[in-house]
């Protein structure tokens, strides 16, 4: 089987140790670089999308036109780019996702109560994600970003440890993050394990949003959880056994997940 990794590094551990095993059971890994203008004339079997550049996006919506399976879809990666959508549709399907607002820019933020969490609507390396607590600090991010659309949150306190949970088609990995607001230095993560019903809530966002391999981020919030992020492809760095279970789902002939409008129309 020839197996293409859609991505400007195929390097990363999880994609690095992943070719290791596949090229073990005797199958072809081939690069394809996000900026690649047109499809290859002979393109491999599958690819995998770890790459959510414009171009990227291009590149493999047009393997999906040709019928080349790609995991993620691109329809899919660049809906979870949109903060927007993706908490609107989380809502829409009943998950219990942070309240958020969507504004034009930070300029808009003059009557909200404090402390908040400010994030660039459209995720991208290099993006908005803050906290803001007072007016000095408001102020600083409107200079810094003038003109970003955002989304706001309410700013949840929690346990000051974020729930990572990563999965991989039918399987759950989890780890415990220290909030990204909290002070430096950060400490390492925490192994989890995850009750029952926060694996089976990170299972049913994948039907949802259309992901095979995809990262859920909650928050404990008087012991229940509030979802504040989904990322497609995440990096899983160090999760001990994700490179086994992404070649078997490499491997797996179903379909990959499709992306679903309200109405259960597929919508990629």
């Amino acid at each position: 089987m020839r197996i293409g990794l859609l991505t400007g590094d195929p390097g990363h551990p999880l994609l690095a140790e992943t070719t290791a095993l596949l090229i073990a059971r005797g199958h072809r890994i081939e690069h394809l670089a996000p900026e690649t203008p047109v499809p290859p004339a002979n393109p491999a079997d599958i690819y995998l999308l770890k790459a959510r550049t414009p171009a990227a996006l291009r590149l493999a919506r047009a393997l999906e036109d040709r019928g080349v399976p790609v995991l993620n879809s691109a329809a899919s990666t660049e809906f979870c780019q949109d903060r927007a959508f993706m908490a609107r549709r989380a809502v829409e399907a009943g998950f219990p996702f942070a309240a958020t607002t969507v504004l034009p820019n930070p300029r808009h933020l003059g009557d909200f109560e404090r402390p908040l969490v400010i994030k660039s609507r459209h995720s991208r390396r290099g993006d908005l994600v803050t906290r803001v607590a007072d007016a000095e600090e408001l102020r600083a991010v409107t200079q810094r970003w003038p003109d970003e659309p955002i989304v706001v949150q309410d700013f949840t306190p929690g346990t000051g440890w974020d729930h990572k949970l990563w999965v991989i088609d039918d399987q759950v990995f989890a780890a415990l993050r220290q909030s990204e607001f909290a002070p430096e230095p950060r400490l390492p993560d925490r192994a989890s394990r995850i009750p029952h019903p926060w694996a089976d809530l990170a299972l049913a966002v994948g039907e949802v949003f259309g992901l095979d391999i995809y990262g859920v981020d909650m928050l404990e919030v008087h012991g229940s959880p509030v979802i504040i992020d989904v990322n497609a492809f995440p990096g899983m760095r160090g999760r001990a056994g994700a490179p086994e279970a992404l070649a078997a789902r490499v491997l797996n002939p179903a379909p990959a997940r499709r992306l679903l409008t309200p109405t259960g129309v597929s919508a990629g």
